[in-house]
């Protein structure tokens, strides 16, 4: 992986190449082993390179043979060998590089070119004689792309931190994006916590000429179910299209392994590693003090079960450090806890690799989260009663019935109730809010409350769901969550955790080929009764231990009531309750801190969106 960054000034202002250097620097962490800058007329492109193909000569920015198209990319692309044949009779290559490749493919099929590209990626490319600017994101966005324009400039970055060493900018805050932020723990692009900042959609690029700013979308996932297939010709596609995945994954010139937690998703990515690769695969996964936390005895399971060379680490974690630095790295308020695990284990799997393998992309792909069982025995009941009924029966029972944060999901009534009174859209966008209906208006401040103007976070699941392009309603869930979830809350922890420690991470279940494939598989293949990714399950069997396909879900999650209460205690109640910000209630968020602390109320995913909120405001520029 590679950092990205640089500016284009839509009049003649005189281009400062030190400016594009400080922007670069700031992400060294993303590139640690070269550095270059490229700076014309109006226009400045730079870049921080982490070496993984073609060490000798894949330095950038780089050019065409007669300099007049510039690129900085960051990422990999698996088909480059591919496209290269092809372009073979046009274009002389100077260099071995997925990056080079991208330039001439341009130049070849200048309006094709980004569809045309297989893998993971952010870059910014300069025509000089068009004088045109493309800004292209990868199709689920794996790799991060911001950008910063007003009517002078547009400045662009893999990471907020970048555009804010370029000087003179407007940083007012979103007060849409604090809303969303406390609604889903995250910021759903294309907003950031800056008004002015906005990030490139997965699957669209921009292309800048003169003035003009067009936004352009490449690619969309189509849930279209393709119901002639049997189950097992449906596992035989699945696991050829698996496999290819893995294989195109595999091309590095640096040390590469795996992340290895004993889940399905992470073992069956290995698993396949193992079938392809002559040596055996090397593992890294993490341990923690707290047993019921703790995954590395499965992981060693699935590690002599495959025979691979593990490696694992029990961390004692340096919590208040760590979250400190999360947040210098996060840019902008996140709060998805385990992006601490992630660091942690992406930072164990440096010591050993460049590049890692990871399972993402499973639960989204082939329902694997509870919440979907849920939703779908929801979903039944919505269909028996109408909306009004629905309404009438089970609004004043959510509205009465004690809330019960400590029980297990099935027999917090009041949550189900609140959820059948509702359409599924607004139900699912409840499941995964971090503050619900009623709570996130306790904690707005009232200046921030009236900012909004009615405007509702709920309103952009409603935007996905609508443009699923299906009637089944457990695909236009997942439609919503590859939109949402997993593109701004699990890439983005996953891009940040493991660049914070240069480790480039690759993610084969994530494979656009892949997930087109999935998108025509029925639903009833993926959820059978309760079991969330059956045919998945069914595919592995000849590969892993039936345990470690059939093992009830973990997740990858660290035990934050009890830190609330007694790991970082003061440092959280500092922020939570001693400091002060201009968008969130004093008296609101106090009173999270005191039911948490009070045992009768599990408060902790409130109280750490807060923390990471004032983290972030605390040390903004």
């Amino acid at each position: 992986m590679c950092g990205i960054c640089g500016f284009l000034y839509f009049d003649d202002n005189p281009v400062n190449p030190e400016w594009a250097r400080r922007m670069s620097d700031v992400q060294k962490h993303r590139g640690p082993d070269e550095s270059g800058v490229h700076t014309g007329p109006r226009i400045a492109l730079a870049h921080r390179r982490l070496s993984i193909i073609d060490l000798s000569t894949g330095r950038q920015p780089l050019s065409n043979e007669n300099h007049t198209v510039w690129i900085t990319f960051n990422g990999e692309i698996y088909n480059f060998g591919e496209l290269n044949r092809r372009l073979a009779a046009n274009h002389t290559f100077r260099t071995r590089s997925d990056t080079e490749t991208i330039v001439h493919l341009y130049e070849q099929y200048p309006d094709q070119f980004v569809s045309m590209l297989r893998g993971m990626f952010a870059f910014a490319l300069w025509d000089e004689p068009q004088q045109t600017l493309i800004l292209a994101r990868d199709r689920v966005g794996k790799k991060p792309l911001y950008y910063y324009l007003d009517d002078r400039r547009l400045v662009f970055a893999s990471e907020i931190k970048s555009i804010l060493e370029h000087p003179d900018l407007d940083l007012a805050v979103d007060e849409q994006a604090v809303s969303d932020y406390l609604s889903l723990g995250y910021i759903p692009a294309p907003k950031s916590i800056y008004k002015k900042i906005r990030k490139v959609l997965p699957g669209h690029y921009l292309k800048i000429t003169g003035r003009d700013v067009r936004e352009v979308c490449y690619w969309d996932l189509k849930f279209c179910e393709e119901s002639s297939l049997t189950e097992t010709e449906w596992i035989e596609r699945f696991l050829e299209s698996f496999e290819e995945a893995v294989r195109i994954r595999l091309m590095s010139e640096v040390p590469l392994g795996a992340f290895l937690s004993g889940g399905l998703d992470s073992s069956a990515v290995v698993a396949m590693m193992s079938r392809i690769m002559s040596r055996p695969v090397q593992t890294a996964t993490i341990g923690f003090e707290e047993g019921e936390f703790d995954e590395s005895r499965y992981a060693r399971e699935v590690a002599d079960y495959l025979r691979t060379d593990h490696y694992v680490q029990r961390v004692s974690a340096e919590k208040i450090a760590t979250i400190e630095k999360l947040a210098w790295h996060y840019d902008e308020p996140f709060s998805d806890s385990s992006a601490l695990p992630t660091y942690y284990v992406s930072k164990v799997a440096r010591d050993r690799v460049t590049v890692a393998l990871s399972g993402d992309g499973g639960d989204e792909n082939f329902v694997g989260y509870g919440r979907y069982a849920f939703t779908a025995a929801e979903n039944r009941v919505r269909r028996m009663l109408p909306a009004a009924v629905r309404k009438f029966l089970f609004g004043p029972l959510g509205a009465i019935y004690p809330k019960m944060d400590w029980a297990p999901r099935f027999l917090r009534a009041r949550t189900t109730f609140q959820g059948l009174a509702c359409d599924s859209v607004e139900a699912h966008f409840d499941s995964v809010s971090v503050f619900r209906r009623g709570e996130k208006e306790r904690v707005l401040s009232g200046d921030v409350a009236a900012a909004l103007k009615g405007y509702s976070s709920l309103d952009l699941f409603r935007k996905y769901s609508g443009s699923a392009g299906t009637e089944d309603d457990l695909s236009r869930i997942q439609y919503v969550d590859i939109k949402t979830y997993l593109t701004d809350d699990i890439l983005t922890k996953v891009d940040r955790a493991s660049m914070a420690v240069s480790l480039e991470v690759r993610c084969p279940l994530l494979d656009h080929r892949v997930m087109e494939l999935l998108a025509r598989m029925p639903s009833s293949l993926k959820l059978r009764a309760a079991t969330g990714k059956y045919l998945f399950k069914k595919a592995m069997e000849p590969f892993l231990p039936h345990e470690t396909i059939y093992r009830s879900k973990m997740g990858f999650s660290i035990p934050l009531a009890e830190w609330f209460r007694n790991g970082i205690r003061e440092y959280a109640r500092e922020l939570i309750v001693n400091e002060t910000d201009p968008f969130l209630s004093r008296a609101g968020v106090k009173k999270l801190w005191e039911q948490h602390q009070s045992g009768l109320r599990d408060r902790s995913a409130q109280l750490w969106n807060v923390m990471m909120f004032r983290l972030w405001w605390k040390g903004r520029r």
